[in-house]
Formats: structure tokens, sequence, C-alpha cells
């Protein structure tokens, strides 16, 4: 009975697939509104469905940045309950994270000033809430952030924003009989969309196209490929460009995950091409194979009534017409140069071990611990030296993958299972996928520009119902030892002293230097364009606090905390 099912899902699929894919909106500029809002959509006949968006009915904008630029997002939580917007996979400081510690109350403005300090990639931003993350980005809210940058712009790629561009932001849902979004655990997630379209089809032109591709499902894992076999080219990561294109027909994508690839159509004009997710070959232990479990005795409630599970699904139609003009027909040989942290001259290897709360059958179900500690917003798991280059090794005693997530940098993977990681797993990461039953990832990071002794950063499980039930810990990434110069720790000047009453004396200025000082609600109080090694900054006007010296040349921006007393 189930086979049936599953071939008539997929015959469906393939049949209906008459919705325009929706691309949504761009922002861009120095200042950028978002509004989180409550919405309704029309997904199915009958009763209009309950949303939630940014600045629209359903996700958000995508916004693009430049690598060196400063931004202010100014969100305005117009929502019934309170939020925080978390900016997944960008450097930015603790009180910039949108962690479960900043809330943004409803009615109320966060207004965080971000530096762009990120690698050109596919970002993406979705609420933080502690034990209410699932339920927000379930009910819609979630965008993609592009970052641009110099190195990136020198190569020839595709890059008209949803024309040979395009987002592509896959989701699945479960919805009730009312067709109401349930955002409690369910896997009857059986309502599969990209960027919020159901039965979607996009118009390609017939050359090479780039799609960024984001799995924001809150636990499935995609397996994707083309309907016709051919093989396509991923050339980034979570966190940027690899070194060259990694020739593949099969990638695996866990929740949190992206990739941008690129697929050459050229020859193919009028022809109709679909993404593909290839859950049948999946292997047992992950969220989207036939068998979730290590064995056939973990079981999920509800799972085998999924048709999505173990089998292959349609994810989109490529119907491909004309080429633009100035068309890319070529896949680059090589992109840019990675110099990852070498494992040797690491400060220190930490060990996180994920096991369930409940061992048994039942253990697949959670909740799930880190360190056999569940998730306590007013403990500290981990304090990191600023400036530290650390191992950390995961180990994961489930009988489930879990996709694992780290705020503040990107890592190189070292080794899964003491192998080393396929060529399209060697750059930047955020998200690794740790296979179940005992299985062991190990990354390297550096913790640089940015520290907090007060405001922690998160680790977390990207199933996020793994998260609001508690695998999760947070790290405070500690101040420089006292005794230690400021000027160990930048490259752009040194400040001093810090504290400061009155005068801030900045020195060793790179020539026509920007500085810009900024109070913690991200108000900017000075902005100055300094000719000179040496400047003076009279903050005698300044009342009593922290405040960020932010620096700026064409080529780069860096940020430090003072404080005024």
């Amino acid at each position: 009975m189930r086979s049936l099912i599953v071939a008539f899902l997929l015959f469906s699929f393939q049949l209906s697939a008459q919705n325009p894919l929706f691309i949504p909106d761009t922002l861009v500029g120095p200042s950028i509104n978002l509004s989180l809002q409550e919405g309704t959509m029309n997904f199915y006949p009958g009763q209009v469905t309950q949303t939630m968006g940014v600045n629209g009915n359903l996700l958000g904008p995508t916004l693009i940045l430049n690598k060196t630029e400063t931004v202010t997002m100014n969100v305005t939580n117009n929502l019934m309950d309170s939020s925080t917007i978390h900016w997944h996979g960008m450097h930015v400081s603790p009180l910039n994270d949108g962690s479960p510690h900043v809330v943004i109350p409803p009615g109320s403005t966060w207004s965080p000033l971000i530096p762009v300090l990120d690698w050109a990639s596919t970002y993406w931003y979705h609420p933080h809430l502690h034990s209410h993350t699932h339920e927000q980005v379930q009910k819609g809210i979630a965008g993609m952030i592009i970052v641009r940058d110099n190195d990136e712009a020198a190569l020839a790629l595709p890059r008209t924003y949803g024309v040979d561009d395009i987002p592509l932001v896959i989701q699945t849902k479960a919805f009730n009989a009312t067709n109401q979004i349930i955002t409690i655990e369910s896997a009857l997630d059986t309502s599969l969309m990209i960027n919020g379209t159901i039965d979607p089809f996009v118009s390609v032109p017939q050359q090479v196209v780039r799609f960024r591709i984001l799995n924001g499902s809150s636990e499935r894992v995609y397996n994707i490929g083309l309907s016709n076999n051919q093989t396509f080219y991923q050339i980034a990561s979570d966190g940027g460009l690899l070194t060259a294109p990694v020739t593949m027909t099969r990638l695996r994508l866990a929740p949190g995950e992206r990739a941008e690839i690129l697929i050459n159509f050229s020859g193919l004009i009028g022809q109709s091409v679909q993404l593909v997710s290839y859950g049948s070959e999946l292997p047992s232990a992950i969220y989207g194979a036939t068998q979730p479990g290590m064995g056939a005795g973990q079981a999920i409630p509800n799972y085998t009534l999924n048709p999505l599970n173990g089998a292959n699904f349609q994810l989109i139609d490529f119907n491909i017409i004309a080429a633009t003009a100035n068309a890319i027909t070529t896949i680059p040989a090589t992109l840019i140069t990675h110099s990852p942290w070498l494992a040797a001259n690491s400060n220190i290897t930490r060990a996180l071990t994920f096991s369930p709360q409940n061992m048994g059958p039942t253990a697949i179900n959670g909740p799930f611990m880190i360190n056999m500690t569940m998730f306590d917003m007013m403990m500290i798991n981990q304090y990191v030296p600023y400036n530290n280059t650390e191992i950390w090794t995961l180990t994961n005693n489930t009988p489930i993958s879990h996709p694992f997530h780290i705020h503040d940098v990107q890592f190189y993977i070292l080794d899964i299972n003491g192998i080393a990681p396929p060529l399209n797993q060697q750059g930047r990461k955020d998200v690794i996928l740790v296979p179940a039953g005992g299985g062991i990832v190990r990354f390297i990071a550096k913790f640089e520009d940015f520290y907090d002794d007060t405001v922690p950063y998160m680790y977390h499980c990207h199933m996020l119902t793994h998260e609001d039930g508690g695998m999760m810990g947070q790290f405070i990434v500690q101040a420089p030892p006292l005794g230690l110069n400021e000027e160990d720790f930048m490259n752009s000047g040194n400040l001093f002293p810090n504290p400061v009453i009155d005068q801030l004396t900045i020195n060793k200025l790179k020539s026509n230097q920007i500085i810009r000082l900024y109070d913690v609600s991200g108000k900017e109080v000075y902005s100055n364009i300094i000719e000179h090694t040496e400047a003076t900054l009279n903050l005698s006007s300044l009342v009593s606090g922290v405040y960020f010296v932010v620096f700026e040349t064409d080529s780069n921006t860096e940020i430090r905390k003072i404080i005024k007393n």
C-alpha cells in the first residue's frame, strides 16, 4: 500500500507542477528595515492558513550585503509574541547575533549594527527564541542573505538575481485538517514547498544557472539531484566559495546547510528537467531515509505514514527557455584560495558528546543532550579564550544523525569518522551532519574579532525540534587577559586608554581611515575620515557605557569595544 501511495504522490508531483516559483524581493543599503508580522496564505482550497513573515505574509526578502560595509538592521516585532532574529552563518558580535538572549518584545524594534566581515556566500536569517524556534520558522519567518566580495566579483559566475542566480528555500510542513501549520513536532511533514510555493516551476535560460539552495526545513535531510542524472557543480558551501567547482550528481543537504550549485542547461531549450530529492538513496539513521534510526526498532511515531520518507520526490520543475544576453556558458576551473588552520597549531581540543536522555527503543524521539546536559539559559557550557584556534570533536551516541551548528565562526572539517571530508565539504562550514551510532566529526575554527564576557554564543542541533527540546549549549568568548595591549588583537590602529574618561587616542592608523563610533543601541555618535596616522577623540560629552569603534578602509572593516567611564 505504501508503495502505491508513493507512486501516486510522485506521479501527482509530475503532473501538478503548475505554480510559478515565488522569488523574494531584495533589500540593500546601509539601513535595512525588517518587520516581523502575522499573515495568511492560501496553500490549499478551503480555510486560509495563518502564517508569519518578514515584510510580508510568508518568508522574507533576500538581503544583499557587501563585505566590509556596515549595515544597521532595524527589526520591528509586530507579532503577538516575542521573537529574535539570528543571522545564521554570519560572523557578528554576541550582542548582534540574535540569540535567545537578545529578545525582541512585541511592538519593539531591535537595531543591531553589523560590520560585514563574511566571505561571499549564501547565509540566512530566522528566529531563535528558545523553545519557539521550530514554531516561528514553520509558520514562515526565514529569509536568505547574499554576501558579495571582490574575490567572487572577479569570477565569471551568474549573478543576475532571479534570472540566472536563483534562491531556493526548501521546506516541508505539516498541516492539520483545517489547513493550519502544525507547530508541534510531527513526522507528517508531507507538504513540500520551495520559497513558499507548492508544486513550483521556474523558467531558466539555456546557459549556466546558479542556484542558492537552503535547507530551511526543521528536520528533513534532502539528497538532491537532477531527473536526467546530469552532472552539476557545487561552487560554495555554508560560508564561502570552494577552491574549485566539485562535479556531482547528488548533494546531501541537512537542515540549516546551504550550497551554491551551477547547472549547465545549454542545448536543452524547450525541455523540462526536474530537481529531485533521491530519498530512497539516503542511508539509515537520517531523517528522510526509509529507516530514521540505526535499526527497525528505533521508530518515530507516524514516520512510516509519510510518503516522502525513503522516497524519491520532485522538488521543482526547470523549464528551459532562450539564453539571456551575455550568458555564462562555461564552468570556471578554479574559484578561490583557502588556507585552513592547521591542527598542529590549535590551542585546545574540546569534546562534545550527543546522547539521548532516555535509552532504549524510544531514544530516537529525544530529548537529546550535549555532554549529558540539557540547555539552560543561565549555564555557560564552554569558555573560549579570545583568538583561540580550537578543534572541536563531536561524538554522536544517539540512533539518529544530528546537524550541528555553531554561531560566531565558520569552521573547516578535519575528518568524519576518521576520513577526510568529501571535496564539497572542504570549504568553510557552520553546519555538519554528525553520523549516528557513535559517529565522530572533528572541525577546526578560530575565535577572533569579537568577545564578550557576559553575552554568549550558541551551538546546537539544527533539527529545530531537537534544539527547542534542549539540544543546545552556549559559550563565552572571553576578553583578552589583563596586561595585554589592544594592539595585539587588531590590525587597524591601537586605541587607549580603555576604559576611557575623556580623551581616546588612536594611533597606527592607515591613510584615509574612516572611524565611526556607535553606542550599544546602534546609534552613530561620531564619524570622521582621519588623514593622519594618529587621532584623539574627545568623548567627554558621552554618557558612561559601552561603545563600539568601527575602523573602515577600502578593503577591511574592524570593530572594537571600549568602555566610557
